[in-house]
Order: structure tokens, then C-alpha cells, then sequence
């Protein structure tokens, strides 16, 4: 053992440590820049983070009165932007766009109360692309570079152009270091819309499309209410602040907040500032000592601030770390301040709202009273079977620890002893936790979130995701249904999601539970082996490994062997993101698929079960 010691510090030498430049670094560890690469299937994906560092600059442009519209194309991978703003200086765009912690944001008048603050975007846009042009116009003259994987490839200056002011960047993302990957429209133009939300009177032209918004954070609100409100949204805004606020039927808080027109997907400091000035201004208003929580359950708000100098616990800039609005003024009393004024002047002057908030308030405070006994005794029981919760295998890094790895903690919900085991066999136990279920679970619809702490396998859940008291808790970033791959799994994957909609729909609206996607068959030769999650997948794989191809149908999870499963949740993993949406009539669609609308939905079986034998026919004649 001494030797091998001794051997192995003697390979720690100074030829060990290493000095990247900034190129080099970037494409070694992107996620320091852009957080995770991905290909494409989520939101929060690297390639769409891309893209905003480059439209970020573009806004910032607007921010600062200069140029009205940006364009944005995306056409076989390439992505190009237009704004029409000042134009980067000609003579310094090379380094604008090529040298870290090069740029115009240094402080100074160029620049206030903006984004792109850091010098480093559009620099790891550049690094990260195989194909990167840089072309900005200033009054009739031109100047455009390219690159290729952050290296300068040409150089070309140009006078009497009669183009308008204003910059183009145009990449290509590199696949050497992201894989294969596909832009999704919907997650683009979701960008776009929340550009449009947060700075009125600017159009963006996305692949020919306009988009622009009249009413700022009442156009947001209203686009992702997924019900009709118990009352007209309330919109104010004033100096560097912007709210709307409203609230449903349904369960749990949702909250987009902004930063200088940055999504800050986490929130941050103005996000806790405005639900404590809330909770803080209704109490005062009604001088009720209402509980904080009876008075937030169904909001649905949004918040967009403007700061100097932000500072973001990331380069993704996803949540807010500034304690100041600016300098010598509190975010929390700024906040704290603004609702105290307006928001209470809106009740004063609305009484019809203030009396329907009033009773919303009043019935989560008598269902919060009712169930208080049953939550104390479920508490207990969930304590106790924590201390040897055999439902549960649990990771070591939570969504909820500072640590490196803590954005990749997971959790899967399976259903039955085989399936847990294969996936409890294959998982990386850093980051990947596993809650069996025992047989299907309880159909909640229509039920109170009394049932949560009643049903046992539902209070363990609770308990296991930590999610009672309050969302912020939630102990893995991803939560993840995985079921057999047929009716009855269909099946328990309803009734999950149905749980999740009618009594945590703030974990599907955060972007946090996910369905897994698991192969249907298994098609190999002596030479190589395909695993295929669809019909057409699996006839391609025939047609490569031939006429002797051996071709298996995986009809449940526990079937799958746990070295051929760690394929499934690792590296290779398929994962669907399930999302709502304001085009998606949540309680209509539980109650026609999970109600006691029994013919209705026999009908809608039979009749697509007709189709379905339809295109059996023809696909055999």
C-alpha cells in the first residue's frame, strides 16, 4: 500500500497542473458559463442560453433607447440576431466578442441597469460555436469577423454601406461539444414572449413572425393562467418595479419573476421580498392576522424589477443575489414599500376584488384548520417511518445543498418491488434517489388536500420530496414518474401527474417533474445492440443489424437487467418534461380522463379505438 502511496504522489508533479486560457476553459467546462449542455428537449437547456447571451445584449441596446426591433432566425441550426441598436464600437469588435471580460458595462453611462454584465456571454457563444460572425454597422461604415471555435477566421472592414445602424451576430453551436441537438420552437418563442413582457414598445420578428406586448405583465399573467381568475388581475408599476397578481382555485404558489428583463426562473431576493410584502400588506389591509400561507395558496404573480448592477449567484443568471435595488436602498423595503402604497390603494378602490380575496383567504384558512390534526398525526407517522423507510431510497446530494452536483439530484417513482430494484441497482446513489410505490395509487381528483396526509403512500411521498411547508424545499430538482411501458403503467402515470396538478402544481409549473422514457424493444446481432422507443426506431434497428437481428419486447421496467438499465437513467437518458400551459383547461382534462364521466369517455375510447383498428386495416392491406 506504501508503494502504491508513494507512486502516486510522484505523479503529482508540476507537470500535473495545467493552464487553460479562457477559450480553452470554456470549451473544457462549459457548464461554468451556460450550466448544463443538453440537446435541445428542455428549456433550460445550454443551446437556448446561447442565445439569450446574444439577444441580452441586443435588449440592453433597447434599454438604453437605441433600436426598436431584434430579429431572430433560426434555420438549419444556425441561429442569427439583428438588432438595430448603436452597433458595437468597429474597432473594438473583434475583442467585444472574442476577449474575456472585454465589453461596455464596466460602469459608466453606456450601460445602466442591464443584464449582460460580466464581459462573458457572448464571448462562450463564440467559443462554444463551430460558426461565429460578428457584423456590426455604424453610420455607413462595416465591420464583420468570423470564427470558428472562438478562433479568428477572417476580418472584413467596409465603407458607404447603406445598411442600418446596429449588430448581427449569427452561430452555429459546436456539436463536438454538445452532442446532437434540436432547437424547440416553443422554447424560443417562450424566450421571445417573456423579452416582449418586460420591454414594452420592442418588436421581436422571430422567423418572420412578430411578437410585441401592449400590456407588459398583464399580457403574461393572462397568457399563462391556466383558469379563469377569481377576479381582474391586479397590474401596477412604478419606478424600476412592475407586478400583476392574481389567484385561482387550485393549490400551491406560481411566481415568474425578472431582473432588468432576465428570467429568474429561481427567483431570488426581490421574489421573497414580494411574497413577505403580500402576505404583509393583505394582513394590514384587512387587519386580520391571517396566516401567510392561507393568503398565498393559488396565487399566480409576476414581478419584474430593475437594478444597478444586479449580481446573480450564476453566469446563467437565474436567480437574484442583490440585497440593493441601488446603492443605499433596500430590495426588501423597496418592495415591502411600493405594495404597501399601491397594492393597498388598489383594494381601497376595488372593494368587489378585496371582498373575493377576502374569501379565498377565509376558505384556506378553514381547510388548512380542518386538516392541522390529521397533518400532525401524518407528520409523526412519516417521522417514524423515515428512520427505516423501506419505500424510499434515498441519494446523498439534494436539490437543497450547496454542492457541485446538488442541480442533478433526482428522484424516480416507480410501483412494484422488481422495477424499484433494477432501477435501485443501476442508479448513481450521489444524485439518484428511488420512492416505490406499493400497487397504484389513489385517483385524487376532486378530492381536498386532506387526502395527503390520509393516504399513506401519498403522505410518504410528501415527506420524501419535502414539500409540505413550502416549495423552495424540494429536495431534487428532478421528479421523475417511471412506469412499465403499458396500460397499466400508462395508468399509474395518470394518477401521478393528476397528484402533482391538483395538489403541487407550483413543481410542474417550476419545471421539475419529468416522465421517463424507456425503451420498447431491444434489437441485436452479434455485432452491435439498439434499444428502440418507438416502432420506427425499432425497424430502423432491424434494418441495420439485418435479417438475423434478434428483436426483444420489453413489457415492464423490472425486466430490463440493471446493467443494460443504467444506460436508461444516466448519460443516454430520455426524459419528457411535463409543463402546463394557459391553452391547457387543467380541470376540464382531469375531469373528462379521471372524473365519473363515464360514457362520455367509453365514447371517446370507442371511438378512437375505430381509428385505431382503421389504420391496423390499412397498414395490413
Amino acid at each position: 500500500m506504501s508503494d502504491l502511496l508513494k507512486n502516486t504522489n510522484n505523479d503529482y508533479g508540476d507537470d500535473a497542473i495545467v493552464t487553460l486560457s479562457p477559450r480553452e476553459h470554456i470549451r473544457l467546462r462549459p457548464g461554468m458559463y451556460i450550466g448544463k449542455l443538453g440537446d435541445g428537449s428542455q428549456a433550460d437547456d445550454g443551446i437556448y442560453v446561447l442565445i439569450k447571451e446574444v439577444v441580452d445584449n441586443s435588449v440592453d441596446e433597447f434599454i438604453m433607447g437605441a433600436g426598436r426591433q431584434i430579429d431572430i432566425t433560426i434555420e438549419n441550426s444556425v441561429v442569427s440576431v439583428r438588432d438595430y441598436g448603436r452597433g458595437i464600437p468597429l474597432k473594438s469588435l473583434s475583442a467585444a466578442v472574442s476577449e474575456m471580460n472585454t465589453g461596455g458595462k464596466y460602469g459608466g453611462t453606456a450601460f445602466k441597469k442591464t443584464v449582460g454584465l460580466n464581459g462573458v456571454g457572448v464571448k462562450a457563444v463564440n467559443m462554444l460555436s463551430s460558426e461565429f460572425t460578428a457584423r456590426s454597422v455604424r453610420d455607413g461604415e462595416a465591420r464583420t469577423v468570423t470564427f470558428a471555435k472562438g478562433l479568428e477566421q477572417s476580418d472584413r472592414w467596409e465603407s458607404g454601406v447603406e445598411e442600418k445602424n446596429g449588430t448581427f451576430i449569427s452561430f452555429r453551436v459546436d456539436e463536438e461539444v454538445f452532442g446532437a441537438y434540436t432547437y424547440n420552437m416553443e422554447y424560443v418563442e417562450q424566450m421571445v414572449k417573456n423579452y416582449t413582457y418586460l420591454n414594452l414598445g420592442l418588436t421581436f420578428r422571430l422567423n418572420g413572425r412578430n411578437y410585441v406586448s401592449k400590456n407588459g405583465l398583464l399580457d403574461l399573467l393572462n397568457e399563462n393562467l391556466a383558469e379563469e381568475p377569481l377576479y381582474p388581475p391586479i397590474h401596477l408599476s412604478g419606478d424600476d418595479i412592475e407586478v400583476a397578481i392574481a389567484h385561482g382555485t387550485g393549490y400551491g404558489e406560481s411566481y415568474f419573476s425578472f431582473v432588468n428583463g432576465q428570467y429568474t426562473s429561481q427567483g431570488g431576493t426581490h421574489q421573497a421580498a414580494f411574497r413577505e410584502a403580500i402576505a404583509k400588506t393583505i394582513k394590514e389591509f384587512y387587519h386580520k392576522d391571517y396566516d401567510p400561507s392561507d393568503i398565498r395558496t393559488s396565487i399566480i404573480a409576476a414581478i419584474s424589477v430593475k437594478v444597478t448592477d444586479p449580481v446573480f449567484e450564476s453566469q446563467t443568471k437565474i436567480k437574484l443575489g442583490s440585497k440593493e435595488i441601488e446603492p443605499g436602498v433596500s430590495m426588501r423595503n423597496f418592495v415591502v414599500e411600493f405594495l404597501g402604497k399601491h397594492l393597498d390603494d388598489y383594494l381601497h378602490k376595488h372593494a368587489e376584488t378585496a371582498q373575493i380575496l377576502q374569501r379565498k383567504i377565509v376558505e384556506n384558512e378553514k381547510e388548512r384548520k380542518a386538516i392541522s390534526g390529521i397533518q400532525k398525526k401524518a407528520r409523526e407517522t412519516a417521522k417514524k417511518v423515515s428512520l427505516n423507510n423501506k419505500k424510499l431510497r434515498d441519494c446523498k446530494i439534494h436539490r437543497v445543498d450547496k454542492h457541485e452536483l446538488a442541480e442533478c439530484s433526482m428522484i424516480f417513482i416507480t410501483e412494484g418491488n422488481s422495477a424499484s430494484g433494477s432501477i435501485t441497482k443501476s442508479r448513481d446513489p450521489r444524485t439518484q434517489a428511488v420512492f416505490s410505490l406499493r400497487g397504484k395509487p389513489l385517483n385524487c381528483f376532486g378530492l381536498t388536500k386532506k387526502v395527503v396526509y390520509e393516504n399513506e403512500e401519498f403522505n410518504l411521498l410528501q415527506a420524501a420530496l419535502n414539500i409540505e411547508e413550502d416549495m423552495d424545499n424540494l429536495r431534487y430538482e428532478k421528479v421523475i414518474i417511471a412506469t412499465d411501458a403499458d396500460v397499466d403503467g400508462m395508468h399509474i402515470r395518470l394518477l401521478l401527474t393528476t397528484f402533482f396538478l391538483q395538489f403541487f402544481p407550483d413543481i410542474i409549473r417550476s419545471g421539475h417533474l419529468y416522465i421517463l422514457q424507456t425503451p420498447l424493444f431491444r434489437v441485436r446481432n452479434k455485432r452491435e445492440t439498439h434499444y428502440c422507443y418507438s416502432e420506427e426506431e425499432r425497424q430502423r434497428a432491424v434494418a441495420r443489424c439485418g435479417a438475423n437481428a434478434e428483436i426483444t419486447r420489453f413489457k415492464g421496467l423490472g425486466e430490463i437487467s440493471p446493467d443494460e438499465f443504467r444506460e436508461f437513467i444516466g448519460e443516454h437518458m430520455r426524459l419528457d418534461k411535463v409543463r402546463i400551459t394557459k391553452d391547457d383547461p387543467i380541470h376540464d382534462l382531469l375531469e373528462f380522463y379521471m372524473g365519473k364521466n363515464t360514457y362520455e369517455r367509453q365514447g371517446f375510447i370507442i371511438d378512437n379505438l375505430r381509428i385505431e383498428e382503421d389504420i391496423v386495416q390499412e397498414d395490413f392491406n
